[in-house]
């Protein structure tokens, strides 16, 4: 297996000969607008956070091509277990901006209805499954649900992703060890964005990639060019293409930089290389892509005006409409939990509502640890 990751845009945006997908103008133009809607998301999300408007948030700015990439190689039946970093995903599956935004605010018209962190989304009817901030369990639920898709017989696909930290997590060895095993319909996507926190990729492993555990497992891995929207959806199209087919998992590691800090909580400045940061800016995927469509003839400024501000004007918009939204009902803690309310649960739902009926509750946005 070759440690050169595949590429297929050059630095000034064309394509190399023989390796284009060759996707449809409109399907090219959509990847774009999906891109800049996700940074645009981000750039607003932390903004709330910073003005003390939500209590967390975590971006994922400069890996916009790896992780819409490899969905965009999905059918829409298809399934995603995801880490907590490919919230593009959620645009292209067509979750409407005001439930993705009322989650971070955890109020009424929150799916989790308050009860998760914010930017760890469930969305059912996306086959988008939970987010959950322990790292790597999300590998092995995608191995269990693949190893029942193909027992029913059915053509579904699981992906699921996590960063370079997640490698080092028990997860990753009993996830890609039953997938391999049981030949299950999973692509794994490790996406080596440089940090787990603030420890390097390079002291998560001795191994010479991320990719070559795969052999461990009896499985393919790849090495692909995180930054490249292109490479990233023509190897998980072969990914996905290969688990449909019933040859079981890939492992697929998308070499790409996280150019924000890990969380709201974090700050990068500390133990981040300012000029390998440099140089990763450099390689911008969105300005990447970008070049590419320019050669294509399917850039404008107009068009490009367009996805900003349209971007823009959506999520100002959803945001107006979550913060005018009430926070859930405190009855719903007893509610949508138990189906028949033992004597004890009764009783203490009693005693909050008499709490809050005297003036109980509030405070302000607190923050998180991560």
């Amino acid at each position: 297996m070759s440690s050169e990751p595949l590429s297929i845009l050059a630095p000034d945006g064309k394509a190399q000969k023989g390796k284009d997908p060759n996707l449809p103008g409109p399907e090219l133009q959509k990847l774009y607008r999906l891109m800049v809607q996700t940074r645009a998301l981000d750039e607003r999300g932390l903004a709330l956070q910073r003005q003390g408007r939500i209590g967390f948030y975590l971006q994922s700015t400069g890996q916009e091509a790896s992780h819409l990439g490899a969905a965009y190689a999905l059918q829409d039946s298809d399934w995603l277990f995801p880490a907590y970093r490919q919230p593009g995903i959620l645009l292209l599956r067509g979750v409407p901006l005001d439930r993705i935004v009322s989650e971070w605010f955890g109020n009424s018209g929150d799916t989790s209805k308050g009860r998760q962190m914010p930017v760890h989304y469930s969305f059912r009817e996306a086959n988008f499954f939970s987010v959950s901030s322990p790292i790597g369990t999300q590998l092995t639920q995608a191995a269990g649900a693949g190893m029942a898709a193909r027992m029913r017989g059915d053509d579904t696909v699981f992906m699921t992703f996590c960063g370079d930290g997640g490698t080092s997590s028990n997860d990753f060895h009993t996830g890609l060890n039953f997938a391999g095993v049981y030949k299950a319909p999973v692509v794994f996507v490790c996406e080596n964005n440089g940090y787990a926190i603030s420890v390097p990729s390079g002291r998560q492993t001795a191994s010479e990639t991320m990719a070559v555990k795969a052999e461990a497992y009896g499985m393919p891995g790849v090495r692909v060019d995180g930054n490249d929207v292109l490479a990233v959806y023509r190897v998980c199209k072969e990914a996905v293409d290969r688990a449909r087919k019933g040859e079981g998992p890939t492992l697929v590691e998308t070499l790409t930089h996280r150019m924000a800090s890990h969380s709201s909580s974090d700050d990068a400045a500390r133990y981040r290389d300012p000029q390998a940061y440099e140089a990763w800016r450099q390689k911008d995927p969105i300005v990447r892509f970008q070049l590419y469509l320019k050669h294509k003839n399917l850039w404008t400024e107009a068009f490009e005006q367009q996805c900003f501000e349209g971007a823009k004007a959506a999520i100002a918009q959803a945001v107006h409409e979550a913060e005018g939204r009430p926070m859930p009902e405190p009855d719903t803690l007893f509610d949508d939990v138990t189906m028949n309310l033992s004597p004890q649960l009764l009783e203490q739902r009693q005693e909050l509502r008499e709490w809050l009926a005297q003036g109980g509750g509030g405070g302000a946005v607190g923050h998180f640890p991560l």
